[in-house]
């Protein structure tokens, strides 16, 4: 796919990944629509890109976002979904264990509700992680929707060929979701990393040149493409 002219939607798309998967678009000539919970944030980063508030836990919200849009060439989904449980699984709050599925149900309204606008040689990416199968201690919560996102994919993408579904899945990146900063960041990611066999966190920007791939090779679908620095070697 040659995106220069295409119309793209990213969700998420204003923070971390999303943003960065955002300008690699734009820089290439795509018409880019970046929507988020809180677009407004974005308004200095994003020239020349069109902001859009929603939350992918409303459908009416998001069904009249996408018939608003619609027909689009790409859909990209990095929204996180909300909060996260972590820790033992057998001394997890169990609401929190299923609180941190938004994310699923999440990717799931996006694919349901946007599938019908997309174009008939479109193409969709979503956003998973390592964990969903090399969940490190205390990532039981993440593993489970990370692993269930994954087999969503796979799934929906024999439903809706010709246009194509594909997940990309980075390790330990860099983004504004820590909330950690200075030295002690650092060591945190420093630590995270030790055993990849890139020992290093990675970069919001190389996980976009992740999901670009995917949407410009028309010969992928299907699948997950990781971007970790070898931690699933580790």
């Amino acid at each position: 796919m040659d995106v220069s002219g295409k119309k793209a939607l990213v969700i998420g798309g204003t923070s971390g990944i999303g943003l960065a998967t955002s300008k690699r678009l734009a820089a290439l000539g795509a018409e880019v629509i970046a929507i988020s919970r809180n677009p407004d944030k974005a308004a200095d980063a994003l020239e020349g890109v069109t902001l859009m508030q929603c939350d992918v836990l409303d459908r009416d919200a998001l069904d009249t976002l996408f018939k608003s849009c619609g027909p689009f060439d790409i859909l990209v989904s990095a929204a996180t979904g909300g909060s996260r449980a972590r820790g033992a699984f057998l001394d997890m709050d169990i609401e929190g264990y299923k609180a941190s599925f938004a994310k699923l149900w999440g990717y799931a309204n996006v694919l349901q509700l946007g599938t019908p606008h997309l174009s008939a040689d479109g193409t969709i990416v979503l956003v998973s992680g390592t964990p969903a199968r090399k969940p490190n201690p205390g990532q039981v919560a993440i593993g489970s929707v990370g692993a269930a996102v994954e087999a969503l994919a796979r799934a929906v993408a024999q439903e809706i060929a010709p246009r194509r579904l594909n997940v990309v899945a980075p390790g330990t990146i860099d983004t504004p979701m820590s909330a950690l900063t200075g030295t002690e960041r650092e060591e945190a990611y420093r630590r995270q990393t030790a055993n990849n066999l890139i020992p290093r966190a990675g970069s919001a920007d190389e996980v976009a040149q992740g999901i670009l791939f995917v949407i410009q090779n028309d010969f992928v679908t299907g699948t997950t493409i990781d971007v970790d620095g070898g931690r699933l070697l580790a």
